[in-house]
């Protein structure tokens, strides 16, 4: 993933990035439950963004690579970040542990350059 222009702040807000990640909860065996989810979270994203975090529960879908539609229940996770490559590191090490660990063929990665205040 390309770096994206940042945006002009001004002061006291500084320029940082939103990400929000898509994770599908359906699966070959059924569906990801909440605890597992919740462990996700604990173990997987919290050590990589220890600053903070977002997650909300939505319906979406998507078109698979068999061409189908899927309809599914969804997590959204919202991200905000410095643009770096260690957070692009991390965000890579997220989506590849959730597809290999819950059989999920992709994770939506969306970023956009924000102005924040803490």
């Amino acid at each position: 993933m390309a770096s994206t222009t940042p945006p002009i702040c001004m002061p006291p807000a500084t320029a940082q990035l939103r990400t929000i990640l898509y994770f599908g909860l359906a699966r070959p065996a059924g569906t990801i439950t909440e605890r597992e989810w919740q462990t996700f979270v604990r173990q997987e994203v919290t050590p990589r963004f220890p600053d903070g975090l977002t997650v909300w529960e939505v319906d979406g879908q998507w078109r698979g690579s068999d061409g189908r539609i899927v309809k599914e229940r969804s997590k959204v996770l919202l991200l905000v970040h410095a643009d770096t490559q260690k957070a692009r590191d991390a965000i890579l090490s997220l989506i590849q542990h959730y597809k290999q660990a819950f059989g999920q063929e992709s994770v939506l990665w969306e970023t956009t350059p924000v102005c924040v205040m803490f």
